[in-house]
Formats: C-alpha cells, structure tokens, sequence
C-alpha cells in the first residue's frame, strides 16, 4: 500500500508556466484521508512551498532546496547544509563566468548581491523571501547555505553553465535544476536523501512509496521510490533511468495518476 507520493513540480506537477492544477488540493485532502502524506519536492525555497501549498499545509510534507531540507508536522526535520568554504570557492568560479548569476539559499531566506535588472525580477519572481545584501561572502559565513541558486542568461542552461561549472568546482555536486537555473550544493544533497531522512521520521518503507520527475534533478528520488514514474515531456537521460511513464504535465499525467491511486 502506498502511504507517501513525492512530486517534483516545475515540469512535472505543474502545467506549462508554472500553473498549480486547481484540483490538486482536493486530491492531497482525499490522499490524506486514505492514509497517505503527499510531498512537493522542488529547487524552491521552503516560504516558496509553503506559500504555494498553503491552503493543504497540515497534511503535507516538503522537500525543499533540492533536498538540502525536509519539513513536516511544523519543523525541519532534515537539513544538509553546505560548508562555508564550498560555498566561497564555489563562488569565486562562478563570478568568473559571464552571464551567471548566484544567490544563495538557505532554510528562511535566500541572499543575493547582484544589482543586474533581469536577475533581480526573476528572484523576485521565483523566490517568496529574499535580500540583496553588500557581499555573498560575509553571508556565506554568517548564514547556514544549503545551496548556490545560479540563475544563467544563456538558456538552456545545460549547454551553458551546466557544462562549465561542473568541472571547475571540484568536491561539490553541481546540478541544472531548470531551463536557467543550476544548483551548487553539498555531494551528498538531493531528494533522495532527504526523502530517504523523510520516510525514517514518517516510518515508511521505500516498497510504500511513489514519485514523479521530469529532470536528472529527480533521479535519486525516483530510485529512492517503490514506484517511480517520469513524465512524457521529461529530460532524455532521466527516461532512460525510470521506464514508467505517465503523461506530460501539460497532460496533467501526475493528476490522473494521483486520481488512480484515490
């Protein structure tokens, strides 16, 4: 029996856009009912999430950060961290490419020094709480970062800054987590180990799991799930990992899957 689903959203859940499906509300309260915890797990930030699921967040769980953290019942509950030290060096490679542009994201906040105009309207588009401050590397030692947001000019972001940093920034674990976005974090930090760190607190078994992805982002929860399902429109290397599919997220093919399992 399955008691915890796990959803990426950009490209997976949600429709083209960004759109939340208007029923996945009501379908995350039947899922409840029925025993079984619906999990958002995304790049966002935690406010980001919680704010987006709202109107459902006292029967939610979230994986947040690309798996930096886990919230459930209220609290953090998993949290893997980056070193001040990877992060500073980590952002000495990345101001030396043209077009990237950091931030760094931590549990309540994320902080950014860049005054570029196209870079500040999308953080302020994609992230719930920010603030610009003098200097990244004072924050990186002030703050506990879970990861560098990189947002890139040169879309798609795997032919550019996806294929320049991961070379340059050795003892990290560099990751294209969108169309422009790429994240800098920690080896050990993605989805799989925080819902692996999630289901120990909820007692769940992996045979008692479900997930759905659409990038390489995903892929270490997807192999962390029972049943594991890759949308029609996702990432080429991700489908040659995960065989189950369900349709596209213009689709709505994690609705109607969701619908099934109700």
């Amino acid at each position: 029996m399955i008691k915890l689903v796990a959803s990426d959203l950009d490209g997976t859940l949600l429709l083209p856009g960004g759109v939340m499906p208007e029923e996945i509300f009501g379908i995350i309260e039947e899922l409840y009912k029925k025993g079984i915890i619906f999990v958002p797990a995304s790049g966002r930030q935690l406010p980001n999430l919680k704010e987006l699921f709202k109107p459902v967040l006292d029967k939610i769980a979230i994986i947040a950060e690309n798996g930096g953290l886990a919230y459930w019942n209220g609290e953090i509950v998993y949290l893997n961290p980056t070193s001040s030290e990877q992060v500073k060096r980590a952002l000495r490679i990345i101001e030396k490419v043209e077009g990237l542009h950091p931030l760094l994201s931590c549990a309540d906040c994320a902080y950014y020094s860049d005054g570029f105009a196209p870079f500040i309207d999308k953080v302020h588009a994609s992230y719930s709480a920010t603030e610009r401050v003098e200097n990244l590397y004072d924050a990186a030692d002030g703050k506990i970062v879970l990861k560098i947001s990189v947002w890139d000019e040169s879309v798609p972001c795997a032919e550019h800054g996806g294929k320049i940093l991961p070379p340059l920034i050795w003892g990290a674990r560099t990751m294209v987590s969108g169309r422009d976005w790429l994240d800098v974090s920690c080896p050990s930090a993605n989805k799989g180990e925080a819902l692996k760190a999630l289901c120990g607190v909820l007692n769940i078994k992996k045979r008692q799991t479900m997930g759905f992805g659409d990038h390489m982002n995903d892929l270490e929860m997807l192999e962390a799930c029972g049943k594991a399902y890759v949308t029609a429109n996702a990432f080429a290397g991700l489908k040659a990992k995960i065989k189950r599919e369900v349709p596209s997220n213009a689709e709505r093919g994690v609705i109607t899957k969701l619908k099934e399992l109700i």
